[in-house]
């Protein structure tokens, strides 16, 4: 198989896109986390650390992304380097590591929105059963 110096280029910009958005959602989460301690300093309740415990987890997870993400790009980069200086074989290999870590980054991200929307199903919860009991009324 031949590689080309272009083939690693096109990762690029997927890459910092993916990690403009994983930047977004570390933000958001922050935010919501500190939110929620100030909730909790008020009023204490255990629905409340439940959510931070989830918003915790998120942001593990979130770190991985951008971690894995942030590896991709390093080797993908590295990858370019060695075809340029003539070394296809490490070159080749170096780039499918890179997809890898893409497709780990990736996966994690999966994961993480599959705990968002859950928690999110668990706060509709309540109100999709309170508006069947309004309908029922």
């Amino acid at each position: 198989m031949e590689l080309s110096i272009q083939t690693p280029a096109l990762l690029f910009s997927a890459t910092s896109l993916i990690l403009l958005a994983y930047t977004n959602r570390f933000l958001t989460i922050a935010g919501i986390v500190r939110g929620l301690k100030i909730s909790y300093e008020q009023n204490q309740t255990k629905s409340i650390l439940l959510e931070i415990k989830n918003l915790n987890l998120r942001l593990t997870l979130i770190r991985h992304m951008q971690m894995y993400g942030v590896l991709s790009l390093f080797f993908s980069v590295f990858a370019m380097m060695l075809l340029f200086f003539g070394i296809e074989s490490w070159g080749a290999y170096t780039f499918g590591l890179s997809l890898l870590l893409l497709l780990a980054s990736l996966g994690v991200s999966f994961w993480e929105i599959s705990i968002s929307v859950k928690a999110l199903r668990i706060h509709l919860s309540d109100l999709i059963e309170e508006a069947e009991n309004n309908t029922r009324k």
